[in-house]
């Protein structure tokens, strides 16, 4: 049986981003050298899991039922930003460049991971779309294989014809996500959008 040590430090590990050297650190610094931040670290993770929640429009993150992009009457309505995950959507808001609104799928299509239009954000998308407020719909998705698949389903089998769909330019790297771009290239990528064909 593995030490209460061993048990924290691998389920650090779990976590995206952290490695073994990560998680160790991260565990002897809360226990050992500020043993008070641990105390404050439950408390806002068990917060956190009581509070926030996936908005129940967009799928992004909310403290209600709505995020605070969705009800900002500020937004344009009009214009439908759709991202792959919520750290995308946050990435683009760094930027300042998109007013609009936004659609997390929470993933994107990929038949080798077995992940389908059933395991995504998708109904929501569609009802979205139908409703006629949408004008553009700006496919902010990862420049791979997968992000192309998922906007070639969206623009085939959700967009009805009055919408116009484009693309946001890629002055991220092929392969890369919008995650990890810095605020400039974002604003330049969505800037440079084309209509997707």
């Amino acid at each position: 049986m593995a030490s209460a040590f061993e048990d924290l430090q691998k389920k650090l590990k779990q976590l995206p981003g952290l490695g073994f050297r990560s998680a160790e650190r991260l565990a002897l610094h809360l226990l050992v050298e500020r043993p008070e931040r641990l105390s404050e670290l439950v408390e806002a993770l068990r917060r956190a899991a009581s509070e926030v929640r996936r908005c129940t429009v967009c799928g992004g993150l909310a403290e209600g039922e709505i995020c605070g992009v969705c009800a900002d009457p500020q937004r344009d309505r009009r214009v439908l930003c759709v991202v792959e995950q919520v750290l995308d959507q946050a990435a683009l808001e760094r930027s300042s460049a998109h007013r609009g609104l936004y659609h997390v799928l929470h993933g994107k299509l990929s038949p080798i991971n077995n992940v389908g239009p059933d395991e995504l954000n998708l109904p929501s998308l569609s009802r979205r779309l139908e409703a006629g407020e949408v004008r553009e719909l700006v496919l902010a998705l990862p420049n791979d294989v997968e992000g192309e698949a998922t906007c070639h389903y969206i623009t085939e089998n959700l967009v009805p014809r009055e919408v116009a769909v484009t693309r946001i330019g890629f002055g991220l790297p092929s392969g890369g996500g919008v995650f990890y771009a810095d605020p400039v290239t974002l604003k330049s990528a969505l800037e440079s959008r084309r209509r997707y064909e």
